[in-house]
């Protein structure tokens, strides 16, 4: 019964799964002319003020978010109905968002297929213990996951690793193909970057793309955070794992004020994404209004969103989020149900 109501479930978002090239069209326009526009802008304005500078640079960080939610489409082939433009355009945004189009396209496909399942984390994802695996650890993984959760750990050095360096190396096991396209992303970004130093000399194009890149990088980690990240979560076990249940109760509904919405192409409506990659961002709201039952999603707002900070282990018991404070509790509590178990 409850296999057929999840099967039911995606039956109901199929119909918003074609895109339409010219609503593909004219976000492409509507993304990438501001975002160039504003970023002409704060290079002229370095000669007035950096702060209206930072001014210009901080909207168009807005529009690389933006312009990543493109790129995250085409690599679920959902932004353009014809595979080569999306593997086009991919690559295209992915030189400009810094990430390599067949890496990501596989690294997010297995975590779209394995997310919420404990038994395969570590491709894809943010780093988690449950609540037992933090106090099995040896004290060195404890310090080092410590520092990993921690938040100006995460947000503040996370972008400059995860981005900058990290998508500058293939995986183990990458295939040619892959390799061979993160090689030429490789190429190309140094090529670019190279022609902007050259062109306005190598100051002026930090001074610019700097925070662009750093803010648009914070904002793209948070949003991947606390899209999984919330109180009572989903995650379970490979033989308890259902992909629907992952999709609906383990991707939050982030209910944003309609200007973040926009520049956040719609990936609030996470849940909708995860149970449908092939919805197209600009179909994502429509998707989740016309359907009933995900209405009923885990729903966060700005506010609410904060409190994922404190949030550090998974509850396997409990199944929900924890902080390390409440690891003694849970721990002397499941030692006292296996007491009385055994009694009995």
């Amino acid at each position: 019964m409850i296999k057929q109501k999840e099967k039911n479930l995606r039956k109901l978002v199929t119909p918003y799964e074609q895109s339409e090239t010219r609503n593909s069209v004219k976000q492409l326009v509507n993304t990438l002319v501001p975002f160039f526009v504003l970023w002409f802008f704060a290079y002229q304005s370095l000669t007035v003020s950096y702060f209206l500078t930072l001014f210009f640079s901080v909207i168009a960080a807005g529009f690389l978010v933006r312009t990543f939610i493109i790129f995250d489409d085409c690599c679920h082939n959902s932004f353009f109905r014809n595979k080569k433009a999306n593997r086009i355009v991919g690559n295209i945004t992915g030189l400009l968002t810094l990430f390599p189009y067949n890496q990501w396209k596989y690294s997010h496909s297995v975590h779209h297929a394995s997310s919420g399942n404990l038994d395969k984390r570590g491709v894809g994802d943010i780093w988690l213990m449950t609540v037992d695996e933090y106090v099995a650890a040896p004290m060195a993984l404890k310090i080092q996951y410590r520092l990993y959760r921690n938040p100006i750990v995460l947000f503040g050095f996370g972008p400059i690793y995860a981005f900058l360096i990290l998508n500058r190396f293939n995986r183990k096991g990458a295939r040619r193909k892959e390799r061979m396209n993160t090689y030429l992303t490789n190429v190309l970004i140094v090529a670019i970057v190279s022609l902007g130093c050259y062109l306005i000399g190598w100051q002026a194009f930090l001074l610019v793309q700097g925070p662009i890149f750093y803010i648009s990088g914070v904002l793209g980690i948070w949003l991947f955070y606390v899209q999984h990240t919330f109180e009572d979560s989903y995650f379970e076990e490979n033989k308890d794992w259902e992909y629907v249940m992952a999709a609906v109760e383990g991707s939050s509904y982030y209910k944003l004020p309609k200007v973040l919405q926009w520049l956040t192409g719609n990936i609030g409506y996470h849940h909708v994404h995860h149970l449908s990659p092939k919805v197209p961002n600009y179909k994502l709201e429509e998707a989740h209004k016309n359907t009933t039952p995900l209405q009923h999603v885990p729903t966060i707002t700005l506010k609410t969103s904060l409190q994922s900070l404190k949030f550090r282990l998974w509850d396997e018991e409990g199944k929900k989020f924890v902080q390390y404070k409440d690891i003694k509790y849970i721990t002397v509590k499941k030692n006292n149900s296996t007491v009385i178990s055994t009694q009995k």
